[in-house]
């Protein structure tokens, strides 16, 4: 009871706080983001260090995939809030005028941000940022299997800011939802589609709006005129980033059978370029969060025969870099998203018979796509459904700020990065302004036989 007292005050204050107005000054706005980013750079080393306890991330993969990112989603909202901002007007039909008519973006309030543990800075600052620039006040949820993180977050928070404005609650799910049971105005939520559902579920009780930003399994397609080498650089960097721990890392791999022989060649040869012959010593590739996870990938091992990799440290939580094959379609690691260093590779004899494939699986958060073929490539994007689509690459597609992201249907709703970040945490008001006290009387009663007239006046204001 006294938990769920502190959360609604926590809650109440920063609606106290929102409604003072302050947060809508762009102005204010602006400092209290260069305010956060000067917070940061003064927290990196305490960041990374998190992360190395967290994850054993590596302080080049700390900056590069977590603490870069929130810089560049910093610089950028900096850059263009203030047109961001602006009231834009539209097209107001002829038949009403004289007035105009304009939307404005305005700021949703007090909003709740529940982060994940994989990347467990970057997805927990970069919606952080969308809310700050939209002028909302945001409660952090961060991930308690992120523990260290979570920790340096929260100081980090506290010594920047005015929990009436942004504040950070540590814990568990029983944390998550006693906070759910409060009143938001946004909630914004990363993570498993299981937890996914409660999340709606708690929103929908106050008709709260969410962003949900899932999973699900991303495919990679390597077609028969796939640049091979290329393929298998740009597929085993994507998949066994941060221990394949990445909501758009490649699940698994389907290539025509005539380059299958090829691809796993490539494969195997880049990940001991990249890691060495005994990855657990390499000092570039991370653990798994916690034993549960590590039972679980271990578990599907089994699920196909291994062409490299396959070896398990228990006490270290180290599954090395591995590569299946003889999968079934039907078996439980095909099943289920892997969220791990295991990757499946299976074959196919037709591009039709694999878009064919996918339009009767779930929509994932990412399709990967090799090919040299543009038409191949546009019929690709064109009969596939996904939350973000990268050809010739894999999950790169995050990076360019203009490029809205999220997912669709399984994978998730909702996207952000730049400006569809700013509109994600905004009410975008329209306003219709009369200027002088005209008035067409036919629209009031009694109507009597203007039909004919209404007709006519309707395609006036079209």
């Amino acid at each position: 009871m006294t938990e769920k007292r502190s959360f609604s005050e926590r809650v109440g204050r920063q609606r106290a706080f929102y409604n003072t107005g302050i947060t809508k000054d762009l102005s204010w706005r602006k400092g209290r983001l260069r305010m956060l980013k000067r917070c940061i750079k003064a927290w990196e080393e305490h960041i990374c260090e998190a992360l190395g306890e967290d994850l054993r991330k590596s302080a080049f993969e700390s900056f590069a995939t977590e603490l870069s990112f929130c810089y560049q989603e910093l610089d950028h909202a900096l850059k263009r809030i203030a047109s961001w901002s602006e009231p834009k007007r539209v097209r107001t039909p002829f038949a009403l005028h004289p007035a105009s008519s304009h939307f404005v973006p305005e700021p949703l309030g007090v909003t709740l941000i529940i982060a994940p543990w994989n990347y467990p800075f970057h997805l927990t600052v970069a919606p952080l940022i969308a809310a700050m620039a939209a002028g909302n006040c945001a409660i952090l949820k961060p991930s308690e299997l992120a523990p260290h993180t979570s920790s340096v977050m929260s100081a980090m928070i506290a010594d920047c800011f005015d929990p009436a404005y942004i504040d950070v609650v540590e814990g568990g799910a029983e944390e998550t939802q006693a906070l759910l049971m409060e009143t938001f105005d946004y909630i914004f939520f990363t993570g498993g589609n299981r937890v996914g559902r409660i999340i709606m579920e708690a929103a929908a009780k106050h008709l709260t709006p969410v962003t949900l930003e899932l999973g699900g399994k991303s495919p990679v397609i390597v077609d028969h005129d796939a640049d091979c080498d290329r393929a298998a650089t740009r597929i085993v960097w994507g998949k066994f980033l941060n221990a394949g721990q990445t909501c758009i890392a490649p699940d698994h791999v389907l290539v025509h059978r005539s380059v299958k022989e090829e691809l796993l060649e490539g494969m195997k040869r880049i990940i001991t370029s990249f890691y060495g012959s005994e990855p657990s010593l390499s000092r570039d590739f991370g653990r798994i969060v916690n034993d549960g996870h590590f039972t679980r990938l271990a578990g599907y091992l089994a699920d196909g025969t291994v062409v490299c990799g396959g070896r398990t440290l228990r006490e270290e939580r180290y599954i090395a870099p591995t590569i299946l094959d003889n999968v079934s379609r039907d078996s439980t690691i095909m099943k289920e998203e892997i969220f791990g260093p295991i990757l499946p590779v299976l074959s196919f004899d037709s591009l039709d018979e694999v878009l064919a494939d996918l339009r009767g699986m779930e929509k994932p958060l990412a399709l990967y796509y090799f090919s040299r073929s543009r038409a191949k490539q546009k019929r690709v994007i064109r009969e596939t459904s996904s939350g973000g689509v990268a050809i010739n690459n894999t999950i790169v597609q995050i990076a360019p700020r203009e490029l809205p992201f999220g997912g669709v249907g399984y994978s998730g709703m909702g996207k952000y990065h730049g400006k569809a970040g700013f509109d994600a945490f905004s009410n975008l008001k329209g306003v219709y302004r009369q200027t002088i006290p005209l008035d067409v009387r036919i629209k009031y009663p009694p109507y009597g036989n203007r039909l004919s007239w209404m007709r006519k006046w309707f395609k006036w204001i079209a």
